[in-house]
């Protein structure tokens, strides 16, 4: 009977605590024009593993630009209209309306707008099973909306400041992509111009009109 009163009692707690942290976390998006961070990106699945590294630049409203420095440059970028990804030294850019982007980094770039982190994530929970890169930092679980097809959960770190410091991607064919922020700057003056695509000469941009993801 004490184990049955416990969680009973506990669960609601659980959900409050899912519903203060989601608040918290929107409140701090909500205050914020800019954000500028480094980033490591680490993708695991059957037989690969690598790791990249760069910086990231977010602006509402939903502008992100991934720059990547290692162990390639490459440049993934969106504008109020398209997203674009770049190699350095190819040829030839793709270009994808935005709204066809299925992009693994959905909850920065939804912060980043008008929305919430619960309308954005099903079955928003605690994953005290996960534990932290840091001490108080709480971990939250959930699956964008709409991408049960493509992803098991999404891992969300969030520190006692209310950032996300880390993004963990678990897809339904068991690969893994664990994204880390670092030195966030927020607020750091950057223009609109700073989010549109200017590429060398001679590269051709090629049209994607099937919903893609974000750079692997």
């Amino acid at each position: 009977m004490a184990a049955v009163f416990c969680l009973a009692a506990c669960v609601p707690a659980q959900i409050t605590d899912v519903a203060a942290i989601s608040r918290d976390v929107d409140r701090h998006y909500d205050r914020l024009e800019s954000l500028r961070s480094a980033f490591t990106q680490t993708y695991v699945g059957p037989g690969v593993s690598r790791s990249e590294s760069g910086t990231l630049w977010l602006k509402k409203p939903g502008r992100m630009r991934w720059e990547y420095h290692q162990p390639r440059e490459k440049l993934f970028l969106t504008d109020n209209k398209n997203a674009y990804f770049y190699v350095a030294g190819e040829n030839y850019a793709h270009r994808t309306p935005l709204n066809r982007i299925d992009d693994i980094r959905s909850p920065l770039r939804y912060l980043l707008g008008k929305t919430k982190l619960e309308k954005e994530l099903d079955a928003l929970s605690l994953a005290p099973d996960v534990a932290p890169t840091q001490p108080g930092n709480t971990v939250l679980r959930g699956v964008p909306k709409g991408m049960k097809d493509r992803f098991s959960d999404v891992l969300l770190e969030i520190s006692p400041a209310h950032q996300i410091v880390r993004i963990v991607v678990h897809g339904v064919d068991g690969t893994t992509t664990d994204f880390r922020f670092t030195q966030l700057e927020e607020n750091v003056p950057v223009q609109d111009s700073f989010f549109h695509l200017q590429l060398p000469s001679g590269v051709t941009i090629i049209e994607d009109n099937q919903t893609i993801d974000g750079p692997a």
